[in-house]
């Protein structure tokens, strides 16, 4: 019987030890916390999509204040400061807002192959051999000067130049070519003013059409020279 009781009056000290141990170290948190330096950052109040922009996101986030040791470095203070950028991935509900999540959706689009086209131009598809298209080593972002041969005698002029490659397709390999039987093209697609986009298709129609690289840019410079000639006469 001593022994039973022995064993009980162990038991209920180690049962009470335990809670003396976990009250103390939940409330040495509990100080931790009352004399932590609270810092206001922003967090995502609920999931936000990737490709939201900076305007957008700004609905969709709450301040919270959170300990210093606790705040992740690059963290976001103000929106503005990520002002025309958008996220880069998908933010979880609670999560911090820091920098690397946001860039210029223009340097986004041209990463995955695609340049937005300038206000006031169109895009205008043209399907060549490769030979025509520089080899098929054309990129978004690139600029490129398009030739059209045409007329009896034949004649070559720089029809337009300076115009943005906006996207590429199409270049199957040699190898996919003769299995399919296909012939291989590459279809470029360019950043023309209307102006432009009439002579570059009136030389699809009626005669033969090279581009050439003339300048390899930053994708994100989407600008279009206004002194872009617009015929080969002007040249």
């Amino acid at each position: 019987m001593r022994r039973v009781l022995a064993a009980l009056a162990a038991l209920a000290l180690a049962v009470f030890g335990a809670v003396v141990l976990i009250s103390y170290v939940r409330g040495a948190d509990a100080r931790a916390e009352a004399g932590a330096v609270l810092v206001p950052v922003l967090v995502a109040a609920g999931d936000i999509d990737a490709g939201t922009t900076a305007e957008d996101v700004a609905d969709l986030v709450t301040t919270a204040r959170v300990p210093s040791r606790l705040v992740v470095g690059g963290h976001v203070d103000d929106l503005a400061d990520v002002a025309g950028l958008s996220t880069t991935t998908k933010l979880i509900k609670g999560e911090q807002l820091v920098f690397a999540r946001f860039a210029d959706p223009s340097v986004q689009a041209a990463a995955a192959g695609v340049v937005e086209p300038t206000a006031g131009t169109e895009e205008v598809s043209l399907t060549l051999e490769p030979q025509r298209a520089v080899g098929g080593a054309l990129a978004a972002g690139d600029r490129i000067g398009v030739f059209i041969s045409q007329g009896d005698p034949t004649t070559t002029d720089l029809a337009v130049g300076e115009v943005l490659v906006t996207r590429v397709t199409g270049g199957a390999d040699d190898q996919t070519a003769a299995m399919t039987g296909a012939a291989q093209t590459i279809t470029v697609t360019l950043a023309l003013t209307p102006e432009q986009a009439t002579v570059v298709i009136a030389g699809m129609e009626q005669g033969a059409v090279w581009l050439s690289l003339q300048e390899s840019v930053d994708p994100a410079d989407t600008s279009l020279d206004s002194t872009t000639p617009t015929t080969g006469a002007d040249q």
